[in-house]
């Protein structure tokens, strides 16, 4: 029924023609869908559903409840909207103060669109109204049956869900209904409510509620699971939480009080007064010591300010008197602990000597830069046996997390200082020696870059106040003696790098190495394999036989390893019974350590045209390399292979233009060279390799080829190569002429102008090979190659060959 003010607006609408028979009034709807048998509000507020509403209440008339299938469309057409909707009876129509229309439907049945209709003011549509099935088959009623049960489940799992929804549920009889009922009042998208309304089978619409039923309990019930538990949770936290403040009133009414806290807190006071903190560092520790003090134990918080404190109150904050640098002692404990080194030695007795001299004064850092295996880590120990003062390591392989220098704050949950204060707390003093290991293998990640955290813990000018985030407070590091190693420099950015003092450590010679096995490896591995000094023995022969031709390294680690395998094998015979003392020679070294796994190979490789010994530094010491070349008929092209890289390559094809440019003077036939493909290989084709030291190598190895003269055999080579025939300098010479040495070489040919890396060269070294510096490369032709061809006359074969 209409109010008045409603009829009076009804009265004075436009008249409309009368609808035909079979056509209904269609009011669109956003996201709602209508089912037979239910009431259901709906909202109008566009103007031709208000002007459909009116009509259908002036002529008391049904109309058609249809949702449109974009929500989003203002003024939808019949394309818009759905085929299948509900025919209500409106109940009632009222409008709101606030000029919104409202009408109360109920739901008759389904009508099914024909066709719209034109010529009416808001949607109209000859429609088709679909009765339901009512057919009770025995599957129909076992669906029946399963779908009350879940629909009365689903809604007992509902919180606080009104009794009348559950009766009204379970006193329904048919199986359309109770579908339809049962979706209507389900949380349920739009979408899959209008495909229950238009599924017509009964059996078919039964089965898509009751899947959808079905996944809404298990939903209910896992919802209901979690609150049940997150509810457990708050009670036992609020039970714990009244436990413990009715135990406090019972001991304050027992005159027992907060005694234990109070003797803690007591405790900790004295603790942070003798810790000998600066006063900023005092005052923070006071200002956390109160906030513990006010804080109940139970309090997250709690553990969190105690761990706090116990890192302030155990850190070295007082600096401890230093004993006096005893120069002669420096010296004795380096020669004790290392043999050899002697510029290194002497470079550290300096540092030491400073540091007497002026203990309060910017100490460099020291970088000690080498292969594996040379002793870098253990002269940072030696270092701190010379000083009288505590060694400490710090690892930083792979460190890639900037909070792992510099601490995670507070807030985090499990947070700790960094590695460096760490460090300091394990040392237990402020004046320790701190090696800090493996520099050059610091990644950098999302977390930060932990290179950049160093620049401040290795540059004195800014190291006496360095702050780790989870002290939160200065902390000076000006007393630390910082030392650091490295591989290879190449990886340590450049402001890290500048605020070091490099100081690098080449491989061993030969002699070197029998020094330290004999004064340091032999005495360790038998302490380390059980043995007792007298039961064997290792002659110099067999340890320098290990040296040649059973490692090939530049440090002694594997040296080591060998000359533990040999004491082992000793150490099985006297757990046998054994009584007589044993010795192991050279020749027991084939059965210990099996066949030579080295043996000298340039004499071989260079006995042919083609072949020259080059000298090539790596990251773990300098070494040898064969540039190998030759020539089949072709069409000039230069072929190189062996994994090589761009500069190296670029070596080659400078190298052959010398050897072109200089063919006459060198008695090659320049025309051959059109016909003639010549192809360059460096050996160990799965190492990469690159750098231009290979030059000279390689323009040697193309002339020998040329000329056919074979390259000396006992001749090595480094240096770069310039197109007008110069020898400019490289790096690395001096592991290059260790490498040199240690392969057998007699001689080596170096540039001119490295004459400044001849004092670094180890003295056994430059004692025993012969060194020609190079100014251009027909000085290398004239040193390096043999004086005669390999067979017959160099001209004549590269004439033969060009003219095939």
């Amino acid at each position: 029924m209409l109010s008045p003010t409603e009829e009076t607006s009804a009265k004075g609408a436009s008249s409309v023609a009368p609808l035909p028979p079979d056509a209904l009034i269609i009011v669109p709807v956003r996201n709602a869908v209508l089912f037979p048998g239910l009431v259901f509000p709906v909202a109008v507020g566009r103007p031709k559903s208000v002007m459909a509403a009116q009509q259908a209440v002036r002529e008391q008339s049904q109309v058609g409840i249809l949702m449109q299938r974009d929500a989003e469309v203002d003024d939808p057409e019949p394309a818009d909207m759905h085929r299948i909707g509900t025919v209500a009876s409106i109940v009632r129509y009222i409008t709101a103060p606030d000029g919104t229309h409202h009408l109360v439907c109920q739901g008759e049945q389904r009508f099914q669109i024909q066709e719209f209709l034109h010529g009416w003011p808001f949607l109209v549509a000859r429609v088709v109204r679909l009765p339901e099935q009512e057919t009770r088959t025995p599957e129909i009623e076992a669906r029946f049956v399963n779908l009350k049960a879940q629909a009365v489940e689903s809604i007992e799992l509902l919180p606080q869900a009104p009794a009348e929804l559950l009766a009204a549920m379970q006193s329904i009889e048919q199986p359309s209904a109770l579908a339809d009922f049962a979706v209507a009042y389900m949380d349920t998208k739009p979408a899959e409510k209008q495909e229950i309304l238009e599924t017509l089978d009964i059996a078919a619409r039964m089965e898509k509620v009751s899947r959808i039923l079905a996944h809404r309990i298990e939903v209910l019930r896992l919802s209901q699971k979690i609150g049940q538990q997150t509810k457990a949770a708050l009670d036992e936290r609020q039970r714990e939480v009244l436990l413990r403040e009715q135990m406090a009133a019972i001991q304050r009414e027992l005159g027992e009080g907060d005694e234990g806290k109070n003797a803690e807190m007591a405790e900790l006071g004295q603790a942070i007064a003798k810790a000998g903190m600066p006063k900023e560092v005092e005052d923070q520790a006071r200002k956390e010591l109160r906030r513990l003090q006010r804080m109940p134990e139970a309090a997250g918080e709690y553990g969190m300010i105690r761990t706090y404190l116990d890192w302030l109150i155990e850190l070295p904050w007082a600096l401890p008197d230093e004993s006096p640098i005893d120069i002669n002692e420096a010296r004795r404990v380096l020669d004790e602990d290392h043999y050899g080194l002697d510029k290194i030695k002497r470079r550290i007795v300096e540092f030491l000597a400073v540091r007497k001299l002026a203990p309060q004064g910017k100490a460099p850092i020291l970088c000690f830069v080498g292969p594996p295996g040379v002793g870098k880590t253990s002269l940072g120990q030696s270092i701190a046996r010379a000083m009288n003062r505590k060694f400490v390591r710090v690892a930083l392989g792979g460190v890639h997390d900037e909070a792992e220098i510099r601490g995670h704050r507070r807030t985090y949950i499990g947070a700790l200082p960094g590695n460096i204060i760490q460090a300091i707390r394990k040392a237990g003093t402020r004046n320790c020696v701190m090696m800090l290991d493996e520099i050059d293998k610091m990644g950098s990640g999302i977390q930060g870059d932990p290179s950049a955290a160093m620049l401040e813990v290795l540059d004195p000018e800014q190291n006496g106040t360095f702050r780790d985030n989870y002290l939160g407070v200065p902390f000076d590091l000006s007393r630390v003696v910082f030392l650091t190693t490295a591989n290879m420099l190449d990886t340590i950015p450049g402001p890290l790098r500048d605020r070091m003092e490099i100081i690098s450590l080449a491989g061993y010679t030969a002699d070197e190495k029998l020094q330290i096995a004999r004064r340091y490896l032999v005495r360790r591995q038998m302490e380390a394999n059980g043995l007792q000094s007298g039961q064997v023995e290792i002659t110099d022969e067999a340890v320098r036989d290990i040296i040649d031709h059973y490692t090939r390294e530049a440090g002694v680690r594997n040296l080591e390893r060998e000359i533990g395998k040999a004491l082992r094998h000793a150490a099985v015979r006297f757990a046998e019974g054994q009584s007589e003392a044993i010795r192991v020679g050279r020749e027991d070294l084939v059965t210990i350590l099996g066949a030579p796994r080295f043996e000298d190979e340039v004499a071989m490789r260079t006995s042919v045209p083609g072949v020259a010994t080059g000298l090539a530094w790596t990251p773990v010491g300098g070494d040898i390399l064969f540039i190998e070349a030759t020539r089949t008929p072709g069409g000039g092209r230069l072929i190189l292979t062996g994994q090589l890289g761009d500069v190296m390559k670029e070596s080659a094809q400078a190298a052959l233009s010398i050897v072109k440019n200089q063919a006459a003077q060198l008695g090659i036939d320049g025309g051959s060279f059109a016909k003639t493909d010549i192809h360059i290989h460096v050996p160990a084709g799965a190492t990469p390799k690159d750098g231009p030291s290979a030059g000279v190598a390689m323009f040697m190895a193309l002339t020998s080829l040329m000329t056919d003269r074979t390259v000396r055999s006992d001749t090595a080579m480094t240096g770069e190569v310039s197109l007008r025939g110069l020898v400019l300098p490289v790096g690395g010479i001096k592991e290059k002429v260790v490498a040199a040495h240690r392969a057998g070489i007699k001689r080596v040919m170096l540039p001119a102008r490295n004459r400044k890396d001849f004092e670094e060269i180890p003295e056994e070294a430059r004692g025993q090979l012969e060194f020609v510096w190079l100014e251009r490369v027909e000085e290398a032709v004239a040193a390096g190659l043999d004086a005669a061809a390999a067979s017959g006359a160099g001209t004549a074969k590269t004439a033969a060959l060009a003219e095939t």
